[in-house]
């Protein structure tokens, strides 16, 4: 006969296994430390087997609905019909429950956190410094919490886009549209390892409203560079950030390179700073001739901290560089507003006098600036190249920059056309 709850509830243990049917192959398996087992007994290809089918109560005998959490769950019965559909396809059941068990191991090992920490491992080492840790804090600020568990081959367009509505909701609409890019690196590293189908950041471009782009401040009138110089000059602060202010004009470099900087990078003897590839932007070496004035700087500031790393240390810490708002902050203090200056226009300010008021050729410019410059031939220049022609225009550059500070006469640029 068939089974019923309350033989299934009646039913004592003994000193051995014992074996209750209900129908289809279907019994409890009454154990003597009490526990009972469903399980199912079949044939394929000619040979008995056994599959388990839970524990009861957990599974009840039929199926049932659970009002707390208002979802079906299957009873033992329906278990075992779908256990012998199965069978009816030519499928063992127990194999095709292992490669479900499989299949969902497989899926937890490239959840999309998983697969994005790997892809970050990989390229963290062609990037700088900054830039890896800007990457992986936005996906551990923003992505992560939300939907890192999912197997990213799972994830879909619009729960991708409701993480990135959420970002745009508290006013960083740039950092949605770069989070969106950056998912769209790691599904498409996911497509390249064999876990992932699509880029489904693709389906969202056009979905989040555009981001206007606001160019960082600089000043190149020649005459508003003077009075900056002169501000610097005059600033009270702290000596260490006083000395980066003034260095910075000089050496034009980005403004993570500059508080990074490190005594054992730099000659003074010979003039020159060799800043490491990884914390280069391009990843390569990067060589800055230093002016006189810019030497003159670096040994005013040396009795100061050239016993530490850093040529420019935190003020609460000499094992740690300088913040990275200490440039922007007294050039605040001073009084120039974000509309003004920043601390990446020194950069933009040297790149545009340079050229149209010094005429210094394009070329050298651009690779004393670390960007990418090829050779007529396609090649990249090395780190070395044109380095007289660079010397002479740093020098050239310091130079101007002083008359501009004293207050000599200055020649206001002239726009081609």
């Amino acid at each position: 006969m068939p089974l019923t709850d309350a033989t299934i509830r009646s039913a004592k243990p003994g000193d051995r296994p014992i074996r209750l049917f209900d129908s289809g192959g279907l019994y409890l398996e009454v154990a003597p430390s009490g526990g009972k087992w469903w399980r199912l007994k079949y044939r394929f290809d000619g040979k008995e087997k056994r599959l388990s089918l839970g524990v009861y109560p957990d599974v009840p005998l039929a199926g049932r609905k659970d009002k707390d959490a208002g979802v079906w769950i299957d009873g033992a019965r329906e278990r075992r019909d779908k256990a012998r559909q199965l069978l009816a396809d030519g499928v063992d059941p127990s194999v095709h429950r292992r490669a479900v068990r499989s299949a969902r191991a497989d899926k937890a090992a490239n959840s999309f956190e998983v697969v994005a920490r790997e892809w970050h491992r990989k390229f963290a080492t062609q990037w700088a410094d900054s830039h890896s840790e800007k990457n992986l804090g936005a996906l551990e600020r923003d992505v992560f919490p939300w939907m890192g568990s999912r197997p990213v081959a799972d994830v879909s367009a619009p729960e991708l886009l409701k993480v990135l509505r959420r970002i745009e909701a508290r006013g960083a609409g740039d950092t949605a549209h770069r989070v969106r890019q950056i998912c769209g690196q790691v599904f498409r590293y996911a497509i390249a390892t064999g876990r992932a189908e699509r880029d489904l950041s693709v389906d969202l471009r056009g979905a989040l409203a555009p981001v206007r782009q606001v160019h960082l401040a600089a000043m190149t009138d020649p005459k508003a560079i003077g009075e900056l110089l002169r501000a610097i000059e005059g600033y009270r602060g702290h000596l260490v950030t006083k000395c980066a202010l003034r260095l910075a004009p000089l050496v034009f470099v980005r403004p993570g390179e500059l508080r990074m900087a490190e005594w054992r990078e730099i000659d003074l003897d010979h003039a020159e700073w060799t800043i490491p590839a990884d914390k280069m932007k391009t990843r390569q070496v990067h060589l800055v001739p230093l002016s006189s004035q810019a030497v003159a700087i670096l040994r005013d500031i040396h009795p100061l901290t050239g016993r530490g790393r850093y040529v420019f240390p935190s003020a609460r810490s000499t094992a740690r560089p300088m913040s990275n708002n200490a440039v922007l902050a007294a050039l605040r203090r001073m009084g120039f507003a974000k509309d003004e200056m920043s601390g990446h226009g020194f950069r933009a300010m040297a790149r545009t006098v340079l050229d149209e008021v010094l005429n210094v050729r394009p070329d050298f410019i651009e690779h004393q600036l670390a960007h990418a410059v090829q050779d007529p031939l396609g090649r990249a220049y090395n780190r070395t190249a044109h380095l007289p022609e660079r010397r002479k225009m740093m020098q050239q550059w310091a130079d101007y920059l002083e008359r501009l500070r004293d207050g000599a006469a200055v020649v206001a640029i002239q726009k081609a056309g």
